[in-house]
Formats: C-alpha cells, structure tokens, sequence
C-alpha cells in the first residue's frame, strides 16, 4: 500500500463512536445536487452515523452511482439501497453491482429492493413487481453471491439460460423496503432486514414489527434475526420556516401523489382528510414531485389542509426533542432508525443529543442488512 493509501485507510483518533443503530438518507432534501454527498459522507462517517441509505429516483439519483461515492468516502458506516428495484436491472448486472459495492467496502454494503408503484410501472413500460419476483430474486442472488453457476432458469424472475458472476463474494444482505402487510411478511420470510417508510404512526411501526417478526418466526427463522429499521422524518427546528415545511409537509403530500392507498391503510387515515388535501390547487396544479416543485405560499396551504395526526409521530422541533422522538422508536420494537428528509450537517445537534440519552442497543456490525451478533 502506497504512503497516501495507507494515510486515506488509517483510522482517525477524533471521530466520534459510531452508532451503528442510527442512519441516515443521503440526497434526501431538495433540490436535488449529487455533488453534495461525498462532503456529507465524510462528516456522517466521522461524527458516528452508522449508516447511509440511497433511494432511487430516475433523475439524479441512481442507485448504483450514489452508493459507489458513499463507498469511495467512507470507512465505517453502513451503506445500503433503499430502495432499488430488480425489475429495471438485469440479475446479473444487479449481482454485480452489490458484489462490487460489497468488496469494495469490506462488507458494508447491503441491497435494499422494493415494490416500487404500479403507476410509474406502467409509464415506463415496466412489469409490475410482484412477490413471487423478489422471493426468486434473492434466491438467484444469493446463489450468484456463493460463486455458483445457474443454467437454465425459469422462474419468475425471468427465463436465463446461463448466469454466473465467476467469483464468490460473503453475502450480501438483501433488505425490503415496504410498508404493505404482504411485503412485510415476505420480509419475514426471505430478507435479512426490513425498512419502514416515512410518516408511520407509532401504531403502524408497532403492527409492521409484529408483522415481520410473526412471519419470519412461521418461516422457522430467529424472529430477531430480522434487522427492522424505522424511518423517522427529522426537521430541526434550526432550518427556516419553508425548508420546515418542505420536508415535513411537502414530503408526505409528494407521498400522496404517488401512492396514496397503501399508506392511508398502514395508518389508518380517513379517505375524507385526502379528499380535501387533494381539493386544494397546492396538489391539485402541482408541476411534479411537490416536494420539489411546491412554492412557499403552496407549502404553507398543506400545511393547513393536512391533518396534524399525520406527522405527530415525526421528530420535529429542538435537537433534544428530535432526538427524544429518536429514542421512543426503539419502544416500537424496531433495531434501528434513520433520520429522514434532513442532512448529516444539519443533524449534528439531534446526533449529539441523542448520544446523551441513547438507549443500550442491540449490537451490530456495520452493514445495515447484517442480523444481530
């Protein structure tokens, strides 16, 4: 190893203790600017966040690109996909890339996949995802992982006459990212950890835990072997009154543009409250994601319109208030939690504080995806 290598790989005396139950979402704020992320990284990497998370969105954000730039500036944390989705990959481009992302961080990386929405599916002239998909997915996976050949596979993941990745890697953690009950007992079932989503109730994180544990103990497999991480929205009460609003309330109305159903279910919400967000011209005349479209003046009016009930569980307000709201996942059921919608520059103070009340946590090593040790 060269002088500088060694120097770049060496392990730094001032970095704080990591914490590997708490991650984060990168590029989660808008809009949207990749350059971003490697500073941001660095900073998590070194000030203790255990992990980082990568959502896809067909713009600027893909998947692939976005974890390799966390791999090139961390050394400790976690990395993981949260989701992507086989359906847009080929399996072995897929393979590929988590084995790759896998050694280059010695193991830290884990595949996250999801459902998607059938909406978007049909737009790009997609096939839907589809249970029976993902179960066939992480067995060829898996398969491709141990340095095994398939020839001839038809299954529901595809007809392949040959695949072969020609080495073997340790395995990768593949992780679902869902909030319906069906995925959420797949989950229990086949994957090594579970994602949660964003703007759950406590009740909804308490029945989807009950749920993953449930299944995975009807699978015969250790319920707690199942690594259940909670996505909590953290809006600091330090970021100005829009950027507040944007990713409180314009993040859940951008929700509700795209999959509405699903999570109205999880948490119960009465169909009359969505009606009158979707009356109003804040979300009716929106010009894409609202998220990252919606004016101030607009952000304002949903903040109106949407019912206080639907963000109560979220972490908003004082560092220590945030952090409090951190901690009481754990009372959930959940292993581990990732602050959603903010920066790691802009957590610094909800980090800090939650570090002073931090509860004794389940061990893990670094990899999101990995079960308890």
């Amino acid at each position: 190893m060269t002088s500088a290598a060694a120097t770049a790989q060496s392990p730094d005396s001032s970095a704080q203790q990591t914490l590997p139950e708490i991650g984060y979402y990168a590029l989660s704020r808008h809009p949207v600017d990749p350059a971003e992320l490697a500073d941001e990284a660095r900073l998590a990497d070194h000030e203790g966040f255990g992990a980082a998370f990568v959502s896809e969105r067909f713009n600027v954000k893909d998947a692939a690109v976005l974890a390799g730039g966390l791999a090139a500036a961390t050394r400790r944390m976690g990395i993981a996909t949260a989701a992507t989705n086989h359906n847009t990959r080929h399996p072995i481009i897929t393979a590929s890339m988590a084995a790759t992302l896998s050694a280059m961080t010695g193991g830290r990386f884990a595949l996250g996949l999801g459902r998607g929405f059938a909406a978007q599916w049909q737009v790009l002239g997609v096939p839907d995802v589809t249970a029976a998909q993902l179960t066939d997915a992480a067995a060829v996976l898996r398969t491709l992982w141990r340095g095994e050949m398939i020839l001839g596979h038809d299954g529901p993941l595809g007809t392949y006459d040959y695949l072969n990745l020609g080495v073997a890697v340790p395995p990768v953690p593949i992780l679902l990212v869902t909030m319906s009950p069906n995925t959420l007992r797949l989950a229990g079932r086949i994957a090594d950890g579970v994602v949660l989503h964003t703007f759950f109730s406590d009740a909804a994180t308490t029945t989807a835990v009950e749920t993953v544990r449930a299944a995975a103990a009807e699978a015969g497999r250790d319920p707690a072997s199942v690594r259940i991480w909670s996505v909590l929205a953290t809006v600091p009460d330090d970021l100005d009154e829009d950027d507040r609003l944007r990713r409180l309330y314009g993040r859940l109305a951008t929700y509700l543009q795209g999959y509405p159903d699903v999570l109205m279910r999880a948490n119960g919400w009465r169909q009359g409250d969505l009606d009158q967000i979707r009356e109003t011209s804040a979300f009716a005349d929106a010009r894409g994601p609202i998220d990252a479209t919606a004016t101030a003046d607009e952000l304002a009016r949903l903040a109106e319109v949407i019912p206080a009930s639907w963000v109560a569980d979220s972490a908003v307000g004082s560092a220590d208030r945030c952090a409090a709201a951190v901690k009481r996942q754990f009372d959930l059921g959940v292993d581990s939690v990732i602050m959603h919608g903010a920066a790691p520059s802009e957590l610094m103070g909800v980090l800090n504080a939650y570090r002073s009340i931090r509860p004794t946590p389940r061990l893990f090593p670094a990899n999101p995806g990995s079960v308890a040790v």
